[in-house]
């Protein structure tokens, strides 16, 4: 399995390693629950490094990523800011979901995920070479995600900055941006593994506990947040992923690559999130049915936030306020509702 650069520290601190997508990651210190609640209700530190850091250079990086992605990325040229995007293939279906980042002077930077990074880093070259484009992906990137409520707090022990949510910070060390997986205020800082280690221990010296990939998953999924691989995949198109609002045709001249096959989709299928105060979580592939119409849980937890199981499942366009799914052959009564727990539950 590869390691991100703070592994020695994972193993040091009784991180519980495990294999995620090719790495050895830690996806808990101890507890799941005490971690998930240390970021919703103070702050912690993640190791994400795992994650795909990809750089551009060339004159033509605003054609390039205007025909590479829905979403718009002249949005956010007179800044310096990130804009969420899915990445398609030529029949609308998603190859990948990324956040791209606007650097200045029309200079593009893109974080993707890692299970997809080889992909990712073909399918940017090939379209790339047509414009000019040089794509230099960052194989020895830091990237440290600071989250939670007091992320502001720790953040300014460093760095006097106040970031709009999407907003970057640069300095010749560092790209600080203000976002995040978790539903709460945060940082995500990509460096190199040098002022990496700096950071992480800098965090860490001021007493923010590690959090592991399973608080991110818990924290991720009360926050309403697709993951990709189980929420989203290539067999899914963006209007069945919850992702409407990521396709940018403002510029009907626009040819982005997807854009005439999803203008002939019919949206038959809707991701929504569901929650039961019964027993027993819900887990991906368990079958959801409702008078009319069916579906499929893409991910299920239990939330330590609203102490109870939550997930979200692809349905039938016509479903109701309520439905079923069997548990271990239990009928568990589902109530439906949006995939954002922290507004719709609160």
């Amino acid at each position: 399995m590869k390691k991100t650069y703070l592994n020695e520290f994972h193993s040091a601190h009784n991180g519980n390693l495990v294999d995620f997508s090719g790495w050895e990651m830690p996806i808990n210190y101890g507890s799941q629950i005490n971690e998930h609640n240390e970021v919703r209700a103070n702050v912690g530190v993640f190791d994400v490094s795992h994650m795909a850091v990809f750089d551009f250079l060339g004159d033509n990086q605003v054609e390039f990523l205007r025909k590479l992605l829905p979403n718009d990325v002249n949005k956010i040229l007179n800044d310096e800011r990130a804009l969420y995007s899915p990445l398609l293939n030529e029949n609308g279906r998603i190859l990948d979901d990324l956040i791209v980042y606007h650097t200045g002077n029309n200079n593009f930077r893109i974080i993707s995920n890692c299970a997809t990074r080889q992909q990712n880093k073909l399918w940017f070259n090939e379209n790339a070479e047509q414009f000019g484009v040089e794509v230099n992906f960052q194989e020895d990137a830091s990237i440290i995600a600071l989250q939670g409520p007091n992320s502001d707090k720790i953040l300014s022990s460093l760095y006097s900055i106040d970031l709009k949510n999407f907003h970057i910070y640069q300095d010749e060390e560092v790209m600080i941006a203000r976002t995040g997986y978790t539903g709460e205020i945060g940082y995500e800082i990509i460096s190199n593994q040098e002022k990496g280690l700096e950071l992480w221990n800098h965090f860490i010296s001021k007493d923010v506990r590690p959090i592991g990939l399973a608080a991110r998953d818990t924290l991720r999924l009360e926050a309403g947040l697709n993951l990709y691989g189980s929420d989203m995949s290539i067999d899914n198109h963006p209007y069945e992923s919850n992702l409407g609002w990521t396709i940018d045709n403002t510029d009907t001249n626009r040819a982005y690559i997807g854009k005439e096959s999803i203008a002939n989709e019919t949206n038959t299928k809707k991701l929504i999130g569901f929650y039961t105060e019964e027993r027993g979580v819900l887990r991906a592939g368990s079958k959801v049915y409702f008078p009319g119409g069916e579906g499929v849980v893409t991910s299920g937890t239990w939330s330590p936030t609203f102490k109870k199981n939550i997930g979200f499942c692809r349905v039938d366009a016509n479903y109701p306020a309520q439905g079923n799914a069997l548990l271990r052959d239990k009928e568990i009564n589902l109530h439906f509702c949006e995939t954002n727990f922290l507004k719709h539950l609160k």
